[in-house]
């Protein structure tokens, strides 16, 4: 992995949290919701499992956000 790559998944877990807590959801009350144990919340928020792309869909309907608040791409520049 390069390190740009890294810093775009550690800022997608950032976003994972901050959604849930914006949303005053508890890993467990989200775990729930995902028929999973909290501890696959609190190991995707942690980055000790990979949160694939439907993971992302589920967590954003859950948190009731739009897919775009999770993206990470780096924002480009326009010129003239």
């Amino acid at each position: 992995m390069t390190s740009v790559f890294d810093s775009r998944y550690r800022l997608l877990l950032a976003k994972l949290r901050k959604a849930r807590e914006e949303a005053s959801l508890t890993q467990t009350a989200v775990a729930k919701a995902l028929r999973k144990p909290q501890t696959f919340v609190s190991k995707s928020e942690l980055g000790e499992r990979r949160v694939d792309f439907v993971e992302v869909e589920e967590f954003a309907r859950i948190y009731g956000k739009p897919l775009g608040f999770f993206e990470t791409s780096v924002p480009r520049h326009r010129t003239g």
